[in-house]
C-alpha cells in the first residue's frame, strides 16, 4: 500500500492540484481584500454609506448587562445575541461572484491563447498480408471446403 501511495503522490496531477489549492487560497485572499477594501466602499458610497458587513437583524434579546452599541455586530455577536447577519453573506456572495468572473475570464483567455488540439491522425491502413498469411488462408479455405 505504501508503494501505491508513493506512486499516487509522485504523479504530476497531485502536485498540480496541491499548487492549485495553495494559489487558489492566496487568490481568494486577494479577491476578499479587493472586495472588502475597494468594491464594497464604492457600493456603500452609492447606497448612502451603508457598510454591508454590519447589516444584520437582532433575533434575540440583548443582555441587560450589555454595554456596547446595539448596532455593533461584532460586539453583539461576542455577547451571545442571536443575529441574522445578512450583510456578511452579501459580502461573501459578491466575493464569490468576483472570483468566479475572474476565473471565467482567465480560463477563456487561456483557451484562446492555447493552440487548438491537433486532429488525431487517421489510422494507418493495415499492411497487406504476408505470403505466409495468404498461404494459411488458402489452407483454411480448402479445409472448410473439404469438411462440407
Amino acid at each position: 500500500m505504501l508503494q501505491e501511495f508513493k506512486a499516487f503522490i509522485a504523479r504530476g496531477n497531485v502536485l498540480d492540484l496541491a499548487v492549485a489549492v495553495i494559489i487558489g487560497g492566496a487568490f481568494g485572499s486577494i479577491v476578499t481584500a479587493f472586495t472588502e477594501d475597494l468594491v464594497m466602499p464604492i457600493v456603500g458610497l452609492f447606497t448612502g454609506g451603508i457598510d454591508f458587513t454590519s447589516l444584520f437583524v437582532v433575533l434575540g434579546e440583548i443582555p441587560a448587562d450589555y454595554k456596547g452599541s446595539p448596532s455593533d455586530y461584532e460586539a453583539l455577536k461576542k455577547a451571545g445575541v442571536a443575529l441574522f447577519g445578512y450583510g456578511k453573506f452579501l459580502t461573501a456572495l459578491i466575493n464569490f461572484l468576483i472570483i468566479a468572473f475572474v476565473i471565467f475570464v482567465m480560463v477563456k483567455a487561456a483557451n484562446k491563447a492555447m493552440p487548438p488540439p491537433a486532429a488525431a491522425p487517421a489510422p494507418a491502413e493495415p499492411p497487406p498480408p504476408t505470403p505466409a498469411e495468404v498461404l494459411l488462408a488458402e489452407i483454411r479455405d480448402e479445409l472448410r471446403k473439404a469438411r462440407g
